[in-house]
């Protein structure tokens, strides 16, 4: 084993101190094939050994020419990581004497230099190797399958297709970004709020489309709508209080409630949506803080809330008090005549907040979603928003406040309503005539999936592994069963296919089935 003799830390180095033997060879380790460059790595782990208290303050260390004989290494690479060495701030270099580890350092009582320890010590300090050195919680309800679909076809959640998005149009109002306006305004910091551009163009859009009376001050624009529900779950819930879900929903919008320390209680749904007067019969007992609904397509049954049930949910908000949260994930697909507007749009006590995004409308990865509400409401919103997220982005709230405004966005909404309401029908047709013993569904008036139940001898996991293996992602559908539950069904998507990647699908069903 190769050691190296360095004089121990004194004041103004006292060459009678006792010499550190220190086995570097032994305790360095480099890979030089790693992504990591050799320099880096060598800074590092000299820094380790100083941290841990093999190296003292004061302690010379190998000249450049000795450790990169010692090592194998060439001398330019211990000269540039005795140059990293001394940037951090754990190493100094002293005109004709040499570098040492800086004499600022706290002694530190050095771990015995044991095998077990040496095999320790880290050649590329990997972080996901390692463990923490304090204690967090970690929360079960948290731990939800993270959709990262790479396969050829699928029938997903319930997702737009994406080849259909208006990328060109997209192009030129970023391109726009850059031509027009004021670059400090354009480049700095901005409204917590969102762009002014995308406010008043989403306001007049949302009056126009769902019977709101908005004014962009009513507005707050988010990344996504599940940045929405977390905002509100902060700030209108506590520890204790008591919120309302159907059986079936979103556990999206359940992990958020749970993360508040409020409880949840759930009610039925149907063929009609939520059962209302459930809802009543538990306001009657105990005090309701927050109702969640999709009353538009149900998730994930899809179905829709009737009128006189959304009539009902309204007086009960305004008789007990409750706030509503109204996740309006997909309203922009509905396939009959005119759609039943959002219960925000009949709200006229200010009981209803508004959720909504342009996920499903436009691509997933514009992570552009709205909260609508009371002014009251969206400032402080806006004034949490800002502690974890200081804004959203500038460029892309403009590019789509443009598309908003030149009306490509709306005239891309037809094209797919048009497109969507054919792939829906014809899924539909292939679900009846090829699957018609296995699979029992109801068309949807509108969104982009279809609630499938599956024949009760079928495992859903097993068929979701097996369609995997045949290139066809199709989702189990065990996370939306209720506890207790089996529902054996699961959504499937039909909107971001085409029709022939449709027929493959059912086809690689029928053939598991």
């Amino acid at each position: 084993m190769s050691y190296f003799t360095g004089l121990g830390k004194s004041s103004g180095f006292n060459k009678t101190t006792s010499p550190v033997m220190v086995p570097f060879k032994s305790l360095i380790q480099v890979e030089k094939g790693s992504p990591t460059p050799v320099f880096v790595q060598l800074s590092n782990q000299l820094g380790h050994l100083i941290h841990t208290g093999i190296l003292v303050p004061g302690q010379r260390l190998p000249g450049t020419r000795q450790l990169a004989d010692l090592l194998g290494l060439n001398r330019q690479t211990i000269v540039a990581a005795y140059d990293e060495g001394i940037a951090q701030g754990w190493l100094d270099s002293r005109a004709g004497s040499g570098t040492y580890v800086a004499a600022h350092f706290q002694e530190i009582k050095p771990i015995s230099l044991t095998s077990d320890h040496v095999s320790d010590v880290p050649s590329k300090h990997n972080m996901a190797d390692r463990q923490p050195g304090y204690f967090f919680e970690t929360l079960d309800f948290l731990a939800r399958p993270v959709l990262t679909n790479q396969s050829v076809l699928q029938l997903d959640d319930g997702f737009p297709d994406i080849r259909l998005a208006p990328m060109d149009e997209l192009s030129r109002s970023y391109r726009s970004y850059f031509r027009w306006g004021n670059l400090r305004q354009h480049f700095g910091y901005s409204d917590t709020k969102g762009h002014a551009l995308l406010r008043e163009q989403l306001s007049i859009h949302l009056n126009e489309t769902r019977g709101l009376r908005t004014t962009p001050e009513n507005l707050l624009i988010t990344r996504g709508s599940i940045m929405g529900l977390h905002l509100a779950c902060q700030v209108i819930l506590r520890p204790g209080d008591v919120v309302v879900t159907g059986a079936t929903t979103w556990s999206g919008a359940t992990v958020n409630v749970l993360k508040t320390g409020a409880t949840v209680l759930t009610i039925p749904v149907d063929e009609h949506g939520i059962d209302v007067e459930k809802l009543a019969g538990y306001c009657e007992k105990q005090a309701i803080r927050l109702v969640y609904v999709t009353p538009h397509h149900h998730y994930p049954t899809t179905v829709t809330l009737r009128a006189d049930r959304r009539s009902r949910l309204l007086q009960l908000a305004e008789q007990y008090g409750f706030a509503i949260l109204e996740d309006d994930y997909d309203y922009d697909f509905h396939y009959l005549s005119r759609p039943i507007l959002p219960l925000a749009s009949a709200d006229r006590q200010g009981m209803v907040v508004y959720v909504g995004s342009l996920t499903k409308s436009v691509a997933p990865a514009f992570r552009i979603g709205y909260v609508v509400a009371p002014t009251a409401l969206i400032d402080e919103l806006a004034r949490l928003r800002r502690i974890i997220d200081r804004q959203g982005d500038p460029m892309l709230e403009f590019a789509i406040g443009q598309l908003f405004k030149t009306g490509d966005l709306k005239r891309h909404f037809r094209k797919t309503l048009r497109t969507y309401h054919t792939r829906r029908d014809y899924f539909c047709d292939l679900l009846t005539s090829e699957l018609p013993d296995v699979i029992q569904f109801g068309k949807p008036d509108g969104g982009l999936a279809v609630w499938a139940s599956f024949d009760p001898a079928i495992d859903m996991e097993l068929l979701a592994e097996r369609a995997a293996g045949e290139g066809l992602f199709l989702s189990s559908g065990t996370y939306h069963n209720p506890p207790g539950q089996r529902l054996n069904g699961t959504r499937l998507g039909f909107a971001s296919s085409k029709e022939d990647e449709l027929e493959r699908s059912v086809a690689i069903l029928k053939k598991l089935i």
